[in-house]
């Protein structure tokens, strides 16, 4: 099996074990992190992932690395890349935390980074075959704050919905926020469709600010769809939609088949990621 490598504050390294038990990401969830997708050498929606980067460091009150800027992370991670002979399709994570020390009061606001990358199967984006069926997570309630649109280290309302998603064999789940609005999916953002004109929930609704989300929204105009990116979604609009589909940076669009006893068309979902590969996959 060949070494892979990842990167550590800029160093590549193929030592693992580079996390202390100090760490304040693994002792109090004290960060954030990015997935990104890459093809070939491109690297998707980086101003998009650099934006929510320098907008979740500002929120949680980090300090970056004073080089560390848009180029920099680019180069951080074709190098990572080129180390460990991914030249298709890869998944990047980025991770950022503050520095060791403290309780909850940190010694410092300094953050440090790693980058990890891992084989994609395929490297452009696929619409899934067969549609997903989804249910709603309604066990917890996520709390809409100035925290809410960032992808905090502290995952535990999504993987409490993945399981529960596991438990009623659902593909996914949808989650709520504490106005019992449908909000996002456990790793995705959410868009309905009636009529051709697209829906997606606001940001201040308390779904992740995605990546994707954000792409989507701008292909959809370009290719001339009218669409509302400021809603505020209840389960009537799901039944009465006649599209769903969920996003996120890495599979790009999944369609829904179904909701409850609600079934679903994908024309516009494949419109859409065809665009997508056409536009920024080579």
């Amino acid at each position: 099996m060949e070494e892979s490598y990842i990167i550590l504050d800029g160093v590549l390294t193929n030592n693992k074990n580079v996390i202390s038990l100090n760490n304040r990401s693994f002792k109090y969830g004290d960060g954030f992190f990015e997935t990104i997708h890459v093809c070939k050498s491109k690297i998707q929606f980086l101003n998009f992932h650099f934006e929510r980067i320098i907008d979740s460091a500002q929120k949680l009150k980090m300090k970056l690395p004073s080089h560390f800027n848009e180029d920099f992370l680019k180069n951080d991670i074709l190098k990572l890349l080129n180390k460990n002979k991914f030249y298709l399709g890869a998944r990047v994570r980025l991770s950022i935390f503050r520095k060791d020390g403290g309780l909850y009061t940190p010694e410092s606001n300094l953050a440090s980074y790693t980058i990890e990358a891992e084989k994609l199967p395929i490297h452009i984006y696929e619409l899934n075959k067969i549609g997903l069926k989804i249910g709603i997570y309604d066990e917890i309630k996520k709390q809409i704050s100035v925290l809410s649109s960032i992808k905090s280290n502290n995952s535990l309302i999504y993987i409490l919905a993945s399981i529960y998603k596991t438990e009623k064999n659902f593909d996914d789940c949808l989650l709520l926020n504490e106005h019992n609005d449908i909000i996002e999916a456990t790793s995705s953002n959410l868009f309905v469709v009636k009529n051709n004109v697209i829906y997606t929930n606001s940001t201040s609704s308390g779904c992740v600010n995605g990546v994707m989300r954000n792409a989507i929204i701008d292909l959809a105009i370009s290719q001339k769809y009218i669409v509302y990116d400021d809603c505020i979604f209840k389960e009537a609009d799901l039944i009465e939609a006649d599209e769903i589909f969920l996003t996120n940076a890495i599979s790009g669009i999944k369609w829904v088949m179904s909701f409850k006893d609600r079934r679903y068309f994908n024309k516009v979902s494949k419109k859409l990621i065809e665009e997508l590969n056409n536009q920024f996959i080579d």
